[in-house]
């Protein structure tokens, strides 16, 4: 186990701590004010990783940290003479899910990248429901009518299962695949613009394991993602200060498959590093049972 010093530490949570607070506190304060921004507020409001857990910095395991009473409080950490460390024990519970986490990055890396989809996912969702969709704040860009035609007139071939289930009722049925958990890892590719966000989720549920900066890395990136998925979306996003991608056009399917592209790009290498960190998590845990 290496120590860090309080001095050497403290510098490094301070840092991650900043470079989170550029998203938490606006988002903080949307809250408390009411409001709500269908980008800036998406991953806190999805994802089940609040904004102090993301503020707050981990070593990582097989780090001690000298006098920190911050970790200490922390249920994961155990402290002896002074120094405080993440509690290996804990891992144990956790190695179902980080075996089926390195399965689902590693059949999504080796897959087929597919750059068909044009973002219709979201205009799925809306289909035949309207007055129900989730952004109600937002206006449709072509209108209810005009947003089912282009679902009713382009092939659905959605691969992600977490964008799949929030399909309506009526477009659910004209999806090449009726997705389900059960064969999530069969359908999964690194062209999908929702892969790249889960990454968010993949790396925060490694913590307090990994060092945090991984996780922060993986949030930014999936804010990009979010970004191209509401630009993509029936909404007009004009009033949030993005350019609207009409994938109903061929102009515009050109101009998201390049966003693909350039997303999937971004996530190969987190994805490489969330594998690596995968490895050593569980050659640590074949070590400690030998």
């Amino acid at each position: 186990m290496s120590v860090l010093p309080r001095s050497e530490w403290l510098p490094q949570a301070q840092a991650h701590r900043e470079r989170a607070e550029r998203w938490t506190l606006p988002h903080l304060r949307r809250r408390a004010e009411g409001h709500d921004h269908p980008v800036e507020d998406f991953l806190f409001e999805y994802y089940n990783f609040s904004p102090g857990a993301l503020a707050r910095w981990h070593p990582g395991l097989g780090v001690g940290l000298v006098d920190a009473p911050e970790h200490a409080a922390l249920g994961a950490y155990l402290t002896d003479d002074g120094v405080s460390r993440v509690d290996p024990a804990r891992l144990e519970r956790r190695l179902p899910g980080l075996r089926w986490t390195q399965a689902l990055l590693t059949r999504t890396r080796d897959a087929e990248p597919r750059w068909s989809c044009f973002g219709l996912h979201e205009w799925a969702m809306v289909h035949g429901a309207a007055e129900e969709r989730r952004h109600r704040g937002q206006p449709l860009r072509l209108g209810a009518a005009g947003t089912d035609e282009v679902v009713r007139s382009h092939a659905l071939q959605c691969t992600h299962v977490d964008a799949f289930r929030f399909f309506t009722p009526s477009a659910a049925p004209l999806n090449a695949h009726q997705l389900t958990r059960d064969d999530q890892l069969g359908h999964e590719q690194p062209g999908c613009v929702h892969v790249t966000m889960d990454l968010y989720r993949l790396a925060f549920r490694l913590v307090p394991f990994v060092e945090s900066t991984i996780v922060l890395d993986a949030f930014e990136l999936a804010r990009d993602a979010r970004q191209v998925d509401m630009r993509a979306s029936p909404y007009d996003v004009t009033n949030l200060g993005l350019d609207p991608i009409p994938v109903e056009t061929a102009d515009g399917k050109a101009v998201y498959v390049q966003e693909q592209r350039r997303l999937a790009r971004l996530a190969e290498p987190l994805s490489e590093r969330l594998l690596a960190h995968l490895a050593s998590l569980l050659e640590h845990s074949d070590v400690a049972s030998t």
